[in-house]
Order: C-alpha cells, then structure tokens, then sequence
C-alpha cells in the first residue's frame, strides 16, 4: 500500500491578499451548509481573524477566532480540505486561535459545532466553569 507523504503545512495569520483564495476554499463548504456565507466585504471585514493553513502556497484549511469580548470569543469558519483531513491540521488551526485567544487574555473559548468529538479532543468540553451551560435559541430558520 503506498502512502500520501503530504508537503509542509503552515498555519499563520490571514492577510488582505489571501481573501479571492480563501472565498474559493470556502465556497464548498458554504454550498453544504457547514459554514456561514460570506460576501467578499465581510472576508475583508473579519481577514484579520482568520488564519489559514498553507500548503505550497496554496490554502489547505482556516478557521477564525472572534473575539466578542474579553470573557469570550468563538472559533468560527474551521474547514479543512477533504484531502488533507487526518493529518492535524484542524488542530493546528485551533490550537493557532486558541492562542491568539491567551495572547488577547480572553477569559472562554466556545465553538459551535456538528463534530463535537473533534473539539472535545482538542480540549473543549460541554460545560462552563461553575454550574453554568450555554442555552441558545434560533430565532429564524436560516441564517
């Protein structure tokens, strides 16, 4: 059986000249309903929260971390291509906004989301510190 050697991914810091490749990466994902829809004025408005995993000069995966203030902030819009899954780079991608987040000293850290085994292994768990849990309500039926 031959194996995949994968090249060196690199995670770091999205910037203004990643937007038209990271609007294409993310059009996948947006078309089966695991992330939000951005126009390419809101990717502009939210670059400096992404960050991207490189992969020869080409986007492999991204996430964001939304700092809503300093008690908390969200990982948002964590893809990964379906050809590069299952060799860590999720969660390079969390552990890279997870930092910003201690660097920013933010109090918790939440992510919303269908694969909750993922994050439990990076760490996230269910609960909130003392008693407390997070209860939502939708108010509409799309976003």
């Amino acid at each position: 059986m031959a194996t995949k050697v994968m090249s060196k991914v690199i995670i770091r810091p999205a910037v203004e000249a990643d937007i038209p490749q990271l609007a294409q990466f993310i059009r996948p994902f947006v078309d089966d309903g695991q992330l939000l829809p951005r126009t390419m004025d809101e990717l502009s408005e939210l670059i400096p929260s992404f960050f991207i995993a490189d992969m020869d000069g080409r986007i492999v995966g991204c996430a964001a971390l939304e700092i809503y203030s300093p008690k908390l902030a969200e990982i948002r819009s964590l893809a990964v291509d379906p050809h590069a899954r299952g060799h860590g780079i999720g969660k390079l991608l969390v552990e890279a906004c997870l930092e910003r987040a201690r660097e920013q000293n933010v109090f918790e850290v939440m992510a919303i989301t269908a694969t909750d085994g993922f994050f439990k292994a990076c760490g996230f768990d269910y609960t909130l510190p003392g008693m407390k849990r997070a209860l939502f309500m939708q108010m509409r039926d799309k976003h």
